[in-house]
């Protein structure tokens, strides 16, 4: 196992990356998915627990960071990180076990710690129990913050206090929604009863204003300490969090982040007024779905991103504070999930299907619509009206300033919020699988920004696919897959012996074997070889000329179990987990695919690095 050579072996591995032109090597893991270590195992996994910790120190110095997923607050019914909040973080993440030790008073008794330990349905498994832990975590965190009230201590109250102050812009709104929830019997707030309470940051009058500011003062009075106790829990986040970071950042690892294109139920109640009414985000009708897809997200009103003066608007000022924070609580950068839904979003009528028969369009990009044009950054001019097919390439022209204005929250804001937290916009991975719109490809070109590229999407019947090996350009990110997809193991064993394997084999032949005389032999041999498909598919990923490198923990780990599938929903979805013996797994043979991926690019570049070669010989 390449983590637990010795220095100068793991020297060698990075030694080898270097001359593959690798400037960063991910890995990718979602909190969840942590592993535990048995007698704190409550059913779900945190990188702020022991084990974590563990893992940390595991990929340190082979690694240079750990993307996480979202880390925002999810709903009781739905596990899906990406539908979670946008400032609260996820109350899960929170290490139990240290809330019964002295550093923190003891406020959680060692009686429940072990009880919720003990009742784990999943206990010894490599799985999370979501709706046993989302239930028993709360119960924890409520004896936590009664005693922490009872125990008093005058310096951890006062540091509380400084937290709450100086995150109440939007403290505030999320604890408030807290307490309305247990007032109305559920956390979806569009089944409240209450027009008043749904409505509560959206007054439409200085009536409704005068009425509301009431309400919000009744409500903070009736349910002062779950208000409290609310914001006790993400000051216990914050903190361990902060910690994580630190302790990381000692081991040579940062993190980086998730930025999900959604809004959660929380962050639509209390931003409603910043959101384009009676419009929601998803996508276009494309091959894999032929109505389109219905996220149900709602989208940013362009009107309150920026004023007159070009300034940034209301909505504006919420989307920097949130990269910001994003930015500063993660200094090895964000990812930004479906950073199309930043530029060019695709936008359709609630209760309507994502289609432009019913009135779907791009946001600014549809100056013939009767409602969206007035938003419009392109013009009629700027369409080819003629396309039949392909219609997401209908923009067939941009001005600068054209590709400045599609740009323009890319820059004012994303761009804009690294810089003011001491990074660059190398620190921006954008999300961008699939088809690009024109305005979009041309906002990435624009800004420089790095996008993805994923192996595992090749088409390979298509000589210029940008994911295809030969295609992979320096300025980008590249992985075999990420959590939407089967992991290697799964998706080799999908193609063996299949028309459709036979076309990828023949692609990775020509790729990494250009310099082999029987080709037939080796396409033969990996058609029919499921390890040797693996193997190939692994070192295509090191071969290309991609400067950075993602790994999703399933294909590290070759594990054969999917982390999510698409379209479905349930506590089996998003709950794989890093196994508790992770230390004893057979992970991919880093020192053998790097040699391999060496002798890919070609005999000159080989024999220009006999002596790594060498070196990576010994290590395997």
């Amino acid at each position: 196992m390449v983590c637990t050579l010795n220095n100068n072996r793991v020297s060698t591995v990075k030694k080898a990356l270097e001359i593959l032109g690798k400037k960063n090597f991910v890995f990718i893991m979602h909190n969840g998915s942590f592993p535990s270590i048995p007698e704190e195992d409550t059913g779900f996994g945190t990188i702020n627990s022991t084990a974590g910790h563990r893992f940390i120190d595991y990929v340190s110095g082979l690694f240079d960071a750990i993307q996480m997923g979202p880390a925002g607050k999810t709903k009781s019914s739905d596990s899906s990180p990406y539908t979670g909040t946008i400032f609260s973080n996820n109350p899960l993440f929170i290490d139990l076990k240290q809330l019964t030790t002295e550093k923190w008073g003891k406020i959680l008794s060692v009686k429940t710690f072990n009880e919720i330990v003990a009742n784990n349905p999943n206990k010894g498994k490599n799985r999370t129990s979501y709706s046993y832990i989302t239930k028993k975590q709360a119960q924890a965190l409520s004896e936590a913050y009664a005693n922490f009230i009872a125990l008093n201590d005058k310096k951890a109250m006062a540091e509380f206090e400084s937290y709450k102050i100086e995150n109440d812009s939007w403290l505030d709104k999320d604890s408030l929604y807290e307490a309305l929830a247990i007032e109305h019997g559920t956390d979806f707030w569009p089944n409240w009863k209450s027009s008043v309470d749904k409505n509560l940051f959206n007054p439409k009058s200085n009536e409704e204003k005068i009425e509301y500011a009431k309400r919000i003062e009744e409500i903070s009075k009736k349910y002062k300490k779950e208000i409290d106790e609310y914001k006790f829990i993400q000051f216990i986040l914050y903190k361990q969090s902060e910690e994580t970071e630190k302790y990381a950042a000692s081991k040579g690892v940062k993190m980086v982040a998730d930025r999900q294109v959604a809004f959660s139920d929380r962050d639509c109640w209390a931003y409603q007024s910043l959101f384009l009414e009676g419009w929601c985000l998803g996508c276009p009708p494309d091959y894999f779905s032929k109505d389109g897809q219905a996220w149900g997200f709602p989208v940013i009103n362009p009107e309150k991103l920026y004023n007159a003066d070009g300034s940034l608007g209301e909505a504006g000022i919420l989307m920097k504070n949130l990269f910001k924070k994003m930015f500063r609580e993660n200094p090895g950068g964000v990812r930004i999930d479906h950073i199309v839904g930043l530029i060019d979003p695709w936008v359709y009528k609630a209760g309507k299907k994502p289609m432009p028969e019913q009135g779907a369009g791009r946001l600014y990009s549809s100056p013939e619509h009767p409602e969206l044009s007035k938003y419009a950054i392109a013009k009629i001019e700027d369409l080819d009206m003629s396309l039949t097919s392909d219609k997401e390439k209908r923009v067939k022209s941009l001005t600068e300033e054209q590709i400045k204005l599609y740009g323009r929250l890319i820059e004012k804001i994303v761009i804009a919020a690294a810089k003011e937290e001491g990074l660059t916009k190398d620190a921006i991975v954008c999300e961008d699988l699939g088809t690009l719109t024109n305005p979009v490809a041309a906002v990435m070109k624009q800004y420089d920004l790095l996008g993805m590229r994923l192996t595992q999407f090749t088409v390979p019947t298509e000589e210029d696919d940008p994911y295809r090996c030969k295609n992979i350009t320096e300025r980008c990110w590249a992985m075999v897959g990420t959590h939407d997809n089967q992991p290697v193991t799964l998706w080799a064993k999908s193609m063996v012996n299949t028309h459709e394997g036979y076309l990828h084999v023949k692609n990775l032949v020509e790729d990494l074997f250009a310099e082999e005389p029987d080709k037939d032999a080796l396409i033969v041999r990996m058609t029919n070889d499921v390890n040797f498909l693996i193997e190939t598919k692994l070192v295509e990923l090191f071969a290309c000329k991609a400067e950075n490198i993602q790994m999703f923990f399933t294909d590290y780990f070759q594990m054969s179990q999917t982390y999510n599938t698409p379209g479905t929903s349930g506590d089996k979805n998003w709950s794989l987990r890093l196994p508790e013996n992770f230390e004893e797994m057979t992970p991919i043979n880093l020192p053998l695919l790097l040699k391999k991926a060496i002798i890919a690019r070609g005999s000159a570049f080989a024999n220009a690095h006999k002596e790594i070669i060498e070196e990576l010989d010994e290590i395997i």
